[in-house]
């Protein structure tokens, strides 16, 4: 949702939705963590009360288990939070499982997918960003096709692994080959006149990869 028109976030999130949508990605911004501030709890909760669609919050924040609580109100289905902001990440993905929430582990591009190693038990997702997190519209870095692979190697087939950054109709096709689940597009959408079209084409390049893995 970064790349939205913030002056008419309702009406984006509906037009996603009519567009066939399935989640709403949510990127939180503290401008510590990442050089860039974005929205918080509060216009997420907003929204929330507009749309059926699920919504996940990926908190680029330095302390996301200070904050935890209010996104868990806000309504988000799903919470992933950033291996390298501080802190042993264990504890906070236990209290949002506990909240009834996905808890997700997001990797930065210098990142090695090894890190996650030690918390395995502790996710439902991993997120694999093929950009450098903080702002939107960025070229997706080749080298993430090899960490996605990585990643399913260490997570198995049952939890999700997500990529975040640079995708669209060249990338997408690869990514859902290399081990995707869950793509992340933002500019591949919104700077196009209809949704509709730019998600079903995404859809149908990501489902025929998937088909061949």
């Amino acid at each position: 949702m970064l790349k939205c028109d913030f002056g008419n976030l309702a009406r984006d999130v509906q037009r996603l939705e009519q567009a066939g949508a399935e989640l709403l990605h949510w990127d939180v911004m503290d401008g510590r963590f990442v050089p860039n501030l974005s929205y918080g709890a509060m216009v997420i909760a907003a929204l929330a009360q507009r749309t059926d669609l699920a919504s996940e919050a990926h908190l680029m924040i330095e302390d996301a288990d200070r904050y935890l609580d209010e996104y868990v109100q806000a309504g988000c289905d799903w919470i992933t939070i950033h291996i390298e902001a501080g802190k042993d990440p264990r504890g906070t993905l236990r209290r949002i499982r506990a909240a009834g929430c996905w808890a997700g582990l997001a990797l930065n591009p210098g990142t090695p997918a090894e890190r996650l190693r030690p918390y395995l038990e502790d996710v439902d997702s991993v997120l694999v960003m093929s950009v450098e997190p903080g702002f939107g519209g960025q070229r997706f870095i080749p080298s993430s096709l090899e960490k996605l692979q990585e990643v399913r190697g260490l997570v198995g087939p049952d939890k999700l692994v997500a990529i975040d950054g640079g995708i669209g109709p060249e990338t997408i096709a690869a990514c859902a080959a290399a081990g995707a689940d869950v793509f992340v597009a933002g500019s591949a959408i919104f700077d196009r006149p209809d949704f509709r079209p730019a998600l079903d084409e995404l859809s149908a390049l990501a489902r025929e990869s998937h088909r061949g893995r």
